[in-house]
């Protein structure tokens, strides 16, 4: 067995106020005997290290050193050693230790200045984390990957559970335990683990699980911050550095060569490659990474984002993703000089992208979860918008910030996004406000769903009519598909047969009495679905649904409300939610010749992998070649012990007619609302 690192056994105590004793006595102990395994006493667990833990060859020492920037300032040490590797990786370890010119939003200035704040559920995972076991996607339970780990388990079948494996997030948890407890004994797990992990990782075909690019750009961000948590640790010893950066630098090579451009995998790539390259100056090729990350990442913010600031795929967790992705980068810049780097529209096209949460999220905070957005939970964006507030001096985000403790509300209640067809109503700015959001817009790939005319309906603290979900991504292709079709949207179908996307604006147009929207989308070759909504003095909503074209069958509008029971008078053709506590709702269409209510399945996801029944139904009508079909419905809110109000509606203008009039009875009252549809 060869001896790695043999200089190291006594350099170690040239490291000034260090104490290496038991490193020392590890190192002299493997030099004696060469014994390819180690046991130590990490707390109360005794797990097997390998004897790589604390020792590299000269060869991938000579390795890191060719490199770096020997000639930088402060790295004369090194290059004086650059002949002696075991004495440069010490020399290395001293300069990283006593380094102070590269800010980072984890080095010592920032920790010093955090609150320390560990969540029990921390710790928990960090101490798991010790004993090998690990969170991979986290709607799973953590699961034992091995005394040896197995960075390549798959306790489950979705494949999501192993490539989030090898983005480490239990690493955050040893961190946060390490800085708020001292213990040692999480940062030695830390250091045995990146270890271990570049050692059983090399970037060929037999490990593509762990190098997809996705997982290459988070890690890429995610290890410098990890670097300088753990930097001042006894356990980070030169073997540590050295395995580290050799590892850092095989991932900025290899996302030079990966860019997939239009999606938000084009973004972490991007993100992983600056702060490489930011936080390890002294690469020689680092300059270079951090032009091609910020030349990436300036010309994404304009392929990616549309001009009413919502990114292009179109589902809310990712655009807030997309956010902090194009953010992260350009504040590391900024606290190191490099922020004109940037074109200068870059911070107002992530000011417009901030605002879209505001415009578009529940007057709870919660995401509305079209496509793949996932809903969240109630105040979820708080602290990002107190974050935003400040940067850019909004008054608006800060109330949102403060659930309206400070700062002004919106202006507006009621917000157009034409080029990503999203919508929003509500009454007012009050966390229990009435509120729909629809959506009409383009394809946006992977994560999002073919249901345009879809929208959420809340009021009273509650959604009340939540879209579908999106269930899983991977390991139930037959899951995934339930929750993608057209038909468990709320949206027109014909035939039960996804829609296609083909958007079109034809009328917006808010106002003090009413909202006023209306969309199409060409779902089918000969059938164009127009949605008339009418927000009647921002109390209940009119929706009126054309089907326009030549195309034949069963043609449908399909409604679902949020999981509880549900009252089905087919006569009148009305449904009822019946909850006990709260707001509930009255869903009825108006009479005609064939009309059907039909209950459907009903399926709603709020988790990964987690899915409960709730109430779904159809309308239905049979549609010829020669005649267009309408339905004409009444969604009203009404709260807890009272009765929903009788309302009807009658549309005067022929079907596909332009020009809209229409009467609305309210008890013994009549009204009436007329508009035109323009030409866009």
């Amino acid at each position: 067995m060869e001896v790695y690192f043999g200089d190291l056994i006594e350099s170690t105590l040239m490291l000034k106020s260090r104490k290496y004793e038991w490193q020392k006595y590890l190192l002299l102990w493997t030099a004696s005997f060469c014994l390819p395994h180690l046991l130590i006493a990490c707390s109360s667990s005794l797990l097997v290290y390998t004897s790589d833990y604390v020792q590299r060859t000269d060869a991938e020492i000579t390795k890191l050193l060719s490199r770096l920037d020997l000639s930088r300032d402060g790295m004369k040490s090194v290059e004086q050693h650059k002949n002696d590797p075991a004495q440069a990786a010490i020399a290395l370890l001293e300069y990283y230790r006593e380094r102070t010119f590269v800010r980072h939003p984890r080095d010592r200035e920032y920790m010093v200045e955090q609150e320390i704040k560990l969540d029990p559920k921390d710790l928990e995972i960090a101490d798991d984390a010790i004993k090998h076991i690990f969170i991979g996607q986290r709607a799973y339970p953590a699961f034992h990957c091995g005394d040896d780990i197995n960075w390549n388990s798959r306790p489950v079948k979705d494949m999501e559970w192993v490539w989030q494996l090898n983005r480490m997030y239990f690493w955050d948890a040893l961190a946060k335990s390490f800085r708020a407890t001292g213990d040692e004994k999480y940062a030695t797990a830390w250091c045995h683990q990146i270890v271990d992990w570049t050692k059983k990782n090399p970037n060929d075909e037999d490990h593509q699980y762990a190098w997809r690019s996705i997982e290459a750009g988070i890690r890429g961000k995610s290890w410098t911050g990890l670097f300088f948590q753990f930097l001042q640790a006894d356990s980070f010893n030169p073997a540590v550095l050295v395995a580290m950066l050799n590892s850092c630098y095989d991932h900025a090579s290899y996302l030079m060569t990966q860019y997939k451009t239009g999606s938000n995998w084009a973004l972490m790539e991007a993100e992983g490659l600056a702060f490489i390259a930011m936080t390890f100056p002294e690469f020689i090729e680092s300059e270079g990474w951090r032009k091609e990350a910020i030349k990436r990442l300036s010309s994404e913010i304009t392929k990616q984002v549309y001009a009413d600031g919502h990114q292009r795929e179109l589902a809310m967790g990712y655009h807030i993703g997309c956010i902090d992705w194009f953010l992260r980068t350009y504040q590391m810049a900024e606290m190191n000089g490099l922020a004109s780097d940037f074109p200068a529209t870059y911070l107002s096209t992530i000011e417009k992208m901030c605002a879209v949460p505001m415009k578009l999220c529940m007057p709870d905070g919660t995401n509305v979860p079209f496509g793949d957005a996932w809903m969240g939970s109630s105040g979820q964006h708080a602290d990002r918008f107190k974050k935003w507030s400040t940067m850019f001096g909004r008054s608006d985000f800060l109330y949102l910030a403060t659930l309206g403790e400070q700062g002004s509300p919106p202006r507006a209640t009621a917000f157009a996004l034409p080029e990503s067809g999203l919508y929003s109503m509500r009454s007012d700015w009050s966390s229990d406000a009435l509120c729909l959001v629809l959506k009409c817009g383009p394809d946006g790939g992977g994560h999002c769903q073919p249901d345009n005319g879809t929208f959420d309906l809340y009021v009273g603290n509650k959604n009340l009519m939540p879209d579908a979900g999106s269930y899983i991504y991977s390991g139930d292709p037959e899951g995934r598909k339930w929750f993608r079709q057209s038909s468990v949207h709320q949206t027109l179908t014909l035939n039960g047969v996804n829609t296609r996307y083909a958007p079109k604006l034809r009328l917006w147009k808010p106002g003090e009495e009413h909202d006023i929207l209306v969309v199409e989308n060409q779902s089918y070759p000969h059938l164009k679905h127009r949605r008339s909504v009418i927000f009647v003095d921002k109390k209940y909503f009119v929706v009126i649904d054309e089907a326009l074209g030549r195309d034949t069958g069963a043609v449908d509008i399909h409604f679902q409300l949020a999981p509880g029971e549900a009252v089905y008078d087919s006569d009148s053709f009305r449904v009822l939610s019946n909850y006990s506590k709260g707001w509930n709702l009255s869903v009825m269409t108006m009479p005609e010749s064939d009309l059907k209510l039909e209950e459907e399945l009903g399926q709603v996801s709020y988790e990964y992998t987690k899915k409960q029944p709730r109430p779904a139904f159809r309308f239905r009508q049979q549609k010829t070649a020669t005649e267009h079909i309408r339905f004409v419905t009444i969604i009203q809110p009404f709260p807890e012990s009272t009765s929903p109000t009788r309302y009807s509606a009658v549309v005067h203008s022929s079907i596909g007619d332009p020009n809209i009039q229409m009467s609305i009875s309210e008890g013994s009252q009549l009204r009436k609302i007329s508009f035109g549809l323009e030409e866009r």
